[in-house]
């Protein structure tokens, strides 16, 4: 099945991070919901540790919640409401993919279909937005003063195309572009001057070859001799070589990695599985960033949760992205 026959690789994970997360038991899912509603804000949106509600933090929320057993009628309400206050032509790129898969998470689940106003043909203006900050490399900046692209960024233009059921313009030069970013030690890094590779850009530069069927043996040789530079003994990964310690941003992309990758002999899930409930998540609900972290929040509670979720996921052989 090629890429444009399949779901958005976005709706994909959420489908497999829900069903891995099944057997979690009602008491230790309701700590982690209410964790997550603590969060939330009298505008409907959620925040971090500090500050007001935002769209980033928002989506991480309505992730966590979806994967958790679901949004109900209040949560599709009081969220389509926060969305509503942004007119999505003013978002830079980080907010127009969060924004646009939130308000199709709130659709999905019985809520309000934010886009129903819109123009027929937003999809393409849309695109015409994205393509708009597109660099000379092949890749996407952060935005169009942008001189050189991002891994990251074009990762989540990437998935934003998805969204809209389309493809990537000029496939091949993104293409290119990845592998331009991979580096001798096996992963790849977020933006061209840096030498030493990232767990997390590794991860985006995987799901981007994956989603634009650029992934061979050889490649997949190279992210396992780099993943087993960032692998730990305490049961997580490092964001780099050169951080002495897991997190759980690091440990979700580095075990959805393995896992898409079939590199599962290079990790111990029963190692990660102790590291997140002895480590990270709080008895009351909620994960936090890494060990030294001394507060959790929504971000690091999806990332923690996703962990489990893909843990138990391969327990039960449900098939990956």
């Amino acid at each position: 099945m090629s890429a444009s026959q399949r779901d958005p690789y976005l709706l994909r994970l959420a489908q497999r991070l829900t069903e891995g997360l099944a057997p979690m038991d009602e008491a230790r899912r309701v700590r982690h919901r209410n964790f997550i509603h603590s969060k939330q804000h009298a505008d409907g949106g959620y925040g971090g540790r500090e500050g007001d509600s935002d769209l980033y933090y928002t989506s991480f929320a309505v992730r966590g919640l979806a994967m958790l057993g679901g949004l109900n009628t209040n949560d599709c309400e009081s969220v389509g409401r926060f969305l509503k206050r942004f007119d999505w032509h003013t978002l830079g790129v980080i907010d127009l993919m969060n924004w646009l898969n939130t308000a199709l998470a709130v659709q999905a689940f019985g809520g309000e279909d934010i886009l129903a106003n819109e123009p027929s043909d937003w999809p393409q203006q849309m695109a015409a937005k994205l393509e708009a900050i597109r660099t000379k490399d092949g890749g996407y900046a952060k935005s169009a003063e942008g001189a050189s692209g991002s891994t990251y960024h074009s990762f989540l233009i990437a998935l934003t195309y998805e969204l809209l059921g389309g493809e990537v313009p000029r496939k091949n030069a993104l293409v290119q572009f990845i592998y331009d970013r991979q580096r001798d030690d096996g992963g790849f890094v977020e933006i061209g001057p840096m030498k030493n590779s990232g767990t997390n850009p590794t991860a985006a530069a995987v799901a981007m070859l994956s989603i634009l069927g650029g992934l061979d043996d050889e490649l997949r040789r190279d992210v396992a001799d780099f993943l087993r530079l960032t692998w730990t003994s305490e049961g997580g990964f490092q964001a780099n070589t050169r951080i002495p310690f897991p997190d759980a941003l690091s440990t979700f992309t580095g075990l959805l990695t393995v896992q898409d990758l079939g590199l599962l002999n290079l990790i111990s899930d029963l190692t990660i599985e102790r590291f997140l409930t002895e480590w990270l998540e709080f008895p009351t609900g909620g994960f936090r960033a890494a060990s030294w972290d001394v507060e959790a929040d929504v971000e690091y509670t999806f990332y923690g949760l996703g962990c489990l979720a893909l843990l138990w996921n391969a327990k039960q052989d449900v098939p990956t992205l």
